[in-house]
């Protein structure tokens, strides 16, 4: 695994990093609650890869970052209601739940079509996806559920098989919020680290 610190040469390690995407390669990258795992959205290879590395089941779908709501809008169907609160919430530690567009990869569906989309308020992740020019496939670095690692010293430990890491030291222990957008009103699925209260 090659390991990258963000601290300094940031552009230059962005573009390493979307290099390694390109080439269907996984990554793990900081983001405004945890360290993420991700790959190119539209490289099946790689996103089996993932499912092979933190051993997940197929029913479980994995989220992906956007950069911004202009791309979300081309991967998931937007309501006036959730466009608006995204507008106020992103981007923050947020994952929102919404109905798939034709663009998302069915790999990445749920059987009712839906998908997980985050804004993370985290630059390095933000350039990530705009260097890439689509969104970024994204899971927890972690191998459990219950557990979530936020120490790259143990993420390098447990996941020997990822191709890079961009290094930025501890972070906060705190999954993301997440919302659901498919119905009528939105509702709230977990909460994590961003605060909702006054939205739902």
């Amino acid at each position: 695994m090659l390991i990258l610190s963000c601290d300094h040469m940031k552009g230059k390690y962005i573009r390493r990093a979307v290099e390694v995407l390109r080439g269907g390669g996984v990554i793990v990258y900081p983001t405004d609650t945890v360290y993420g795992m991700g790959c190119d959205l539209l490289n099946k290879r790689a996103i089996d890869k993932i499912y092979q590395i933190k051993r997940m089941p197929r029913r479980k779908p994995l989220s992906f970052i956007c950069s911004d709501l202009s791309q979300i809008s081309e991967y998931a169907q937007l309501s006036n209601a959730a466009y608006k609160m995204m507008r106020r919430l992103l981007p923050g530690p947020y994952t929102f739940i919404l109905q798939a567009t034709r663009l998302v990869p069915k790999v990445m569906m749920s059987n009712q079509r839906t998908v997980g989309i985050r804004v993370p308020d985290n630059e390095i992740c933000l350039e990530l996806v705009r260097e890439l020019g689509h969104p970024l496939v994204n899971t927890s670095a972690s191998d459990s559920v219950e557990e979530v690692v936020s120490d790259p010293e143990s993420i390098q430990e447990q996941f020997p098989q990822l191709d890079l890491m961009l290094e930025a030291g501890l972070l906060e222990s705190e999954a993301s919020t997440i919302i659901d957008f498919t119905a009528d009103a939105p509702s709230l699925i977990r909460q994590g680290k961003g605060d909702v209260s006054g939205y739902l």
